[in-house]
């Protein structure tokens, strides 16, 4: 997986007029400067994902820890969701 595909832009998504479509092709073509969370100051090179948000930044690993946080602050996950962030740390580990 190139270091592209592991960005995914919240911010384009609003833009689906052609001419933004065509200045996102040109800049595939020229070198990729790294992206960093605004979390943890990881770049996307050290990480699963990356989210990208109108001026702010969040990794997968960042994300799931939100997740996690909010799930647990109910004290009691359901098992779907236990299984979840089961699945997902085993992976990152």
């Amino acid at each position: 997986m190139s270091d592209s595909e592991k960005i995914v832009s919240l911010k384009s998504a609003r833009k689906k007029t052609k001419e933004s479509k065509e200045v996102r092709k040109e800049n595939d073509t020229e070198a990729i400067e790294p992206v960093y969370c605004s979390f943890c100051g990881r770049p996307n090179t050290q990480v699963a994902k990356m989210v990208q948000g109108p001026g702010v930044n969040i990794c997968s690993e960042c994300t799931m820890i939100a997740v996690q946080y909010l799930i647990l602050e109910d004290k009691l996950p359901s098992s779907e969701a236990q299984k979840i962030l089961d699945i997902f740390w085993s992976k990152i580990k």
